[in-house]
C-alpha cells in the first residue's frame, strides 16, 4: 500500500474537532453524501464539521499533508452534484453547517459579516431586524448555506436588479489548499490590488479553497411592494411587457419570472394548497415583483396603470395584483415550487442555460421546437429569469413512459443536443447552477480551449495537489490525472 493508499491517523482530527466535529459512522453520514437530486452516491473517509476558522485550518492543513481530498458542503442542495464525493471512500467531506455565526451587522456599512454555515433565510431574518435587507433569494433559502452561494455564484429571482451572489460579496475569508488564510472580510468598496481574489473564489464550487465567511453588500428595506401574475400568449410579449414596465417604473423591477402553462399545471398538480391566480388560461405567465423605498402607495398604482393599458392594448390577458404579504408569497410558492413539483413528476434532463436577453424568447420557442421534433414524445418546459436571460430548460419523456429508463437511454444524447443549441446561440450551459459533476463532461465538450487552459492553470497554482473537490467544475486535460 503507497502513502497515497494510506488511511491517515484519523485520530488526530477527532481529537481536535471533538465528537461533534467528527464522524465516521455511516448513519450520520449518509444524508450527506447523495446529492439532491438523488443522481449520485458518493463514500467518504469521515465527516468533518469544524465550528471555528483554526478548526477549518487544521482540517486542511491535515488533508494537505497526506494528500486527502476534500468535499467543502453547505446544505447540499446543489443541483449539479457539486457538493457530495466520489465513491473512491478516500475524500473528507467537511460540513460547513457549525460555522453558522452572524459574526456583526455594519448598519453605516450596509454590510453583513456572516460565517459560511449560515442558512439564507436567517440572513434575511437578521438584515429586516435592523431595518435593511439582503437582496437574494431562491427556492432552497430554508436551506441552502451562504458559503455554498458564494461558491456556486448562485442566482435566484432578484439578479435582475441587484445581480447574482458574486456582486453581492463586498469581502470574503477564505483556508486556501495549502491550510494558509486570506483574510478579507472589510467591506470595500474599491480595492486595485490586482487580481481580485474574492472574486476568484466565488464561482470557483470549492475547488480553489474552503468560504469560510464574507461580508454581504445589504439594501434599504422595501416601503412599497407590488407582485402580480399575469397572462400572455408568449415569451416575446413577456419581454415585451418587462421592457415596458422598466421604461414607465424605473429600476424598481426587481423579480420577472417566466412561467409556462405546463409548469403551472404541474404545481397545481403535485403541491398541495396551491391554486390558479387566475380564471382565464393563458399559455404563459409572468411573476413581477417591484419595489421601492419610499412610502406610499404611488408604485401600485404606477403599475397598475401599466396593466391596464397592456390590458386595453391586448397585450396582457389577463393579471392579478397581490392585495397582500400573503397572496404575495402564494405567487412566489408557486414559481418556486416548480422544480419540487417536477421531481415528483418524473425525472427530467434538466439544463440551466443563458443566452443574450433579447435572444431569450426565439431561443425559448425554437429550442423547443426543434428538441421536440428530434426526440418525438418528449415535453419541453422552459422557465424562469427572462429578465437574466437564464431559463430552466427542462426535457421531460413522454406521457406513460419510464422516466428513469428514458434519462439513462436518452438523457445524454437530449443535452447534449440542447447545448449545442446554446452554443450557436452565443450562451452558456450554466448559467446559475455551476457546473459540479453533471455538467463536466458537456464543459469539456463545448468549451474552447482558451477559457479551459487558463481553468486549469489557476487551479494548477493554487492546489497543485488536487485536493479540493476533485472532479467537480474543471475538466482535467487528457493526460492529466488528480494523485
Amino acid at each position: 500500500m503507497n502513502k497515497s493508499d494510506a488511511i491517515p491517523p484519523l485520530e488526530e482530527l477527532a481529537a481536535i474537532l471533538g465528537t461533534r466535529g467528527f464522524s465516521r459512522d455511516p448513519d450520520d453520514m449518509a444524508p450527506w453524501l447523495t446529492d439532491w437530486r438523488q443522481r449520485y452516491q458518493g463514500r467518504a473517509l469521515a465527516m468533518v464539521s469544524p465550528a471555528t476558522l483554526a478548526e477549518v485550518v487544521a482540517v486542511v492543513r491535515f488533508a494537505a499533508a497526506h494528500r486527502l481530498p476534500i468535499v467543502p458542503q453547505g446544505g447540499n442542495t446543489s443541483m449539479v452534484a457539486g457538493a457530495v464525493p466520489d465513491d473512491s471512500g478516500r475524500a473528507l467531506l467537511l460540513s460547513m453547517r457549525r460555522m453558522n455565526k452572524i459574526r456583526s451587522i455594519r448598519q453605516a456599512d450596509n454590510a453583513m459579516v456572516v460565517e459560511a454555515g449560515v442558512i439564507l433565510t436567517h440572513v434575511h431574518e437578521a438584515a429586516l431586524e435592523v431595518g435593511l435587507r439582503f437582496p437574494l433569494s431562491l427556492g432552497a433559502k430554508g436551506s441552502a448555506t451562504i458559503g455554498g452561494l458564494v461558491s456556486t455564484n448562485a442566482g435566484g429571482t432578484q439578479v435582475l436588479r441587484f445581480g447574482p451572489m458574486r456582486a453581492l460579496v463586498l469581502g470574503i475569508e477564505a483556508v486556501l489548499p495549502d491550510g494558509s488564510v486570506i483574510e478579507s472580510l472589510a467591506s470595500l468598496r474599491k480595492d486595485n490590488r490586482g487580481y481580485d481574489l474574492r472574486q476568484l473564489l466565488c464561482g470557483a464550487e470549492g475547488t480553489l479553497g474552503v468560504v469560510t465567511a464574507v461580508t454581504l453588500r445589504l439594501v434599504p428595506v422595501l416601503r412599497q411592494r407590488v407582485v402580480a401574475w399575469v397572462g400572455l400568449d408568449s415569451p416575446q410579449a413577456a419581454l415585451d411587457l418587462l421592457r415596458r414596465l422598466e421604461q414607465r417604473l424605473g429600476d424598481s423591477v426587481e423579480g420577472f419570472e417566466l412561467v409556462p402553462d405546463i409548469a403551472l399545471e404541474l404545481v397545481l398538480r403535485h403541491i398541495p394548497g396551491t391554486r390558479a391566480p387566475l380564471a382565464t388560461d393563458c399559455p404563459w405567465y409572468v411573476l413581477v415583483e417591484c419595489g421601492a423605498v419610499t412610502a406610499g402607495d404611488e408604485l401600485q398604482m404606477a403599475f397598475g396603470a401599466v396593466l391596464e393599458d397592456e390590458i386595453n392594448a391586448g397585450r396582457v390577458t389577463d393579471a392579478m395584483i397581490a392585495a397582500n404579504g400573503a397572496q404575495a408569497e402564494a405567487l412566489w410558492h408557486l414559481r418556486d415550487s416548480i422544480s419540487e413539483a417536477e421531481r415528483h413528476d418524473g425525472t427530467a434532463a434538466k439544463h440551466d442555460v443563458s443566452v443574450a436577453v433579447s435572444d431569450m424568447p426565439r431561443f425559448v420557442m425554437e429550442a423547443a421546437a426543434a428538441v421536440e421534433q428530434r426526440f418525438p414524445g418528449v415535453r419541453v418546459i422552459a422557465f424562469g429569469h427572462l429578465g437574466d436571460g437564464n431559463v430552466h430548460f427542462n426535457v421531460r419523456a413522454a406521457l406513460g413512459a419510464d422516466s428513469q429508463a428514458w434519462l439513462v437511454r436518452e438523457g445524454h444524447d437530449v443535452t447534449a443536443f440542447v447545448d449545442d443549441l446554446v452554443v450557436k446561440a452565443g450562451g452558456s450551459l450554466s448559467a446559475e447552477h455551476g457546473i459540479g459533476q453533471i455538467k463536466l463532461a458537456e464543459f469539456a465538450r463545448i468549451s474552447e480551449p482558451a477559457r479551459l487552459n487558463m481553468l486549469r492553470a489557476i487551479k494548477q497554482a493554487l492546489d497543485p495537489h488536487g485536493i479540493m473537490n476533485p472532479g467537480k467544475l474543471l475538466p482535467l486535460a487528457p493526460e492529466d490525472s488528480i494523485p
